[in-house]
Order: C-alpha cells, then structure tokens, then sequence
C-alpha cells in the first residue's frame, strides 16, 4: 500500500491557519465552517507523521517543525497556482523546448534567418541546436532524438512514410577555387591577376577545371547530395578526380583556400568568407539544391507547429513554387 501523500487542499489550510494563527479567522477567510478545517489539519498531521502546530485554548502556535515547512509549502501552492498558466503558454507553444537538426551549408543562409524570426515571436522557447547530415537527421527524427531539421533534398527514402517535407528554398551550386586557381583561370599566360577574394559574377566551366581535384564529403554522410555533384560532373562529360574529402562544409572551403583543389557548393556559402576562397558561378547548367524542414508527421506539439509556421512564411517570401516541388525521397 502506497503511503498517503497531502494534497493542495490540505497545504493551503496549513498555510492559512499558520498565517492566521487562529482556526476561527482561517477557516472565515477560506469560506468554511472551523470543524472541517480541524479535522483537515489533524489529517495532515496524521499523514506527515509530526505535528504541525501548539494548540491551546487561546492561541494556535506552529512548532518548530510547522515553521520549518510553511516555506516550503508556500513553494509549493506558488508552483501549483502557476501551473495553469504554463499548461496554457505550453499549448500555446510558448514556451517549452524545440530540438532542431541542420545541415551546414543552412548555417550560411536559412538558419539564422529562421532563428531570428521565431526567437523573436518565441523567446521563451529554449532551443537545442544540432549540426548533422541529411541522412543522419532522419535517423535522429525517427529515433525521437530531434523534433525537426534543416536538410537537403533528395533524403533516404527508409521511413518516408512517416516524415513530413516543407521545401524553404532553392539555390544553385557553385564553384569554390582558390584565388590562384581563379587568377590563373583568368590570366593563363601567367601574366599579373588580380587574386581578388571576394564574389565574382563571371561564369566558369567545369571542363576549365577538370585537372583540378574535387573537395568534398564522404558519400556515404549525404548520397543525395554527393550524387547531384557527381552528376554535374557527368553531364559535363567528366570523371572528378577527388582530392580531399572532409566531412563540415568549413573544412571543405579550408582545405579549398589552402590550394588542395575546388568544392562544388550551394551559393548561400559564399557568405563564408574565408581569405584565398573565390566562388564563381557555372557557366554549365546545373541542377538547383533543394532545403527544406523535415519532421514526424504524427509528432507536432504546438512549439513545433510554430516553428513550421514560419518556415511556411519563409518559403512564400522566397516564392517557392510548392506545387513543382520535386518529391524528396530517392526513389
């Protein structure tokens, strides 16, 4: 038999008589007759094992075990009395915590912008961020590790049936090469270059860099994503030599400014400036990355569906044509 432990209805009535030190006065300010009140506090007494206070005729003490608790059931009435609010915010989604995944490259564009927009509507949500492939996010949302993520189309097509996709946004790759590399482009009979760090706008092919190693990340981190690169390549009627391979898109763009070879990337990268790096855009033409949100379909509590909300506001503003949107699964 499990022990009886006090409900509110008791601590209150302590909490009153302590304050009142009167039975009579307690019982008028909590609207009840005094027999039932006593009768309650006994009961407390009972079930706590100790008494709470020194009754006379005249007068109602707390012993010195009653004033060491009164605190502590102040605490407790004040945490109870807040909990209605805080189920509201909760189903408001308020407050509460959204556990999100990202890929890297959506650190240089979507993330902070998304952030940015819920923070402000949702600051007392606490959020806990994750770095991670595509491929590993579904894992994650599966395994009920993550609530959502920041991925890259096209994603395993293993649980498909159970995830849910919002496409946010649709970019090119690009070119990321050395400033030699870019100058010798420019110049090829080695004549002065101008190795400029910054975004050019002028187009290069990829049949002008074919000697040049490929950086890039193990397949097996996010193969949708590998093989879009690979398939550049292909169209191109080119077989890639691959140099390097690293894993964090900011590996990839050093290893590039250390002369190690060139990264096809998206564009949003070009806002990681990184000294010795330029990124040109393809003269070939090339597939668009597709980012998006990804999350359980039968798992959204309500700091979640706020935070879809605005990922939907997002994608409207960049004018994401969802009704063209590519099914995100391989096939």
């Amino acid at each position: 038999m499990l022990p009886a432990i006090p409900d509110l209805r008791q601590l209150r009535y302590f909490a009153t008589v302590a304050e009142e030190k009167h039975f009579g006065r307690a019982a008028a300010r909590l609207a009840m007759t005094q027999p039932p009140l006593s009768q309650a506090i006994r009961a407390l007494e009972q079930t706590l094992g100790v008494e709470l206070f020194a009754r006379t005729k005249r007068s109602v003490e707390l012993t010195a075990v009653g004033a060491d608790l009164l605190p502590e059931v102040h605490r407790l009435l004040a945490s109870a009395e807040g909990l209605r609010p805080l189920a509201q915010s909760l189903a408001r989604g308020e407050v509460g915590v959204l556990s999100l995944a990202f890929v890297s490259t959506a650190d240089y564009g979507l993330l902070p912008l998304l952030l940015r927009d819920f923070g402000a509507r949702h600051p007392r949500v606490r959020l806990e961020l994750t770095e991670a492939t595509s491929d590993r996010q579904v894992d994650e949302l599966i395994a009920g590790r993550i609530d959502a993520g920041l991925a890259i189309a096209p994603l395993p097509l293993r649980h498909a049936a159970q995830l849910s996709w919002l496409p946010i946004a649709r970019e090119p790759l690009v070119i990321a090469m050395s400033t030699q590399t870019s100058a010798r482009l420019a110049n090829p009979n080695g004549d002065d270059a101008d190795p400029r760090s910054e975004w050019l706008d002028t187009p290069v092919s990829l049949c002008e860099l074919a000697r040049e190693p490929l950086v890039i990340f193990p397949r097996r981190l996010a193969p949708g994503f590998y093989d879009i690169i690979m398939d550049c390549y292909g169209v191109a009627g080119l077989v890639p030599r691959v140099g390097q391979e690293a894993i964090q898109m900011q590996t990839i763009v050093s290893l590039v400014s250390a002369g190690m070879g060139v990264a096809l990337v998206p564009q949003s990268l070009r806002n990681l400036r990184r000294t010795g790096v330029v990124y040109r855009p393809l003269r070939e033409s090339v597939p668009a990355i597709e980012t998006g949100l990804v999350w359980r379909t039968n798992d959204v509590g309500p700091v979640l569906a706020g935070f879809i909300e605005i990922v939907r506001q997002h994608a409207a503003a960049d004018a994401f044509d969802l009704a063209s949107a590519e099914p995100p699964f391989d096939p």
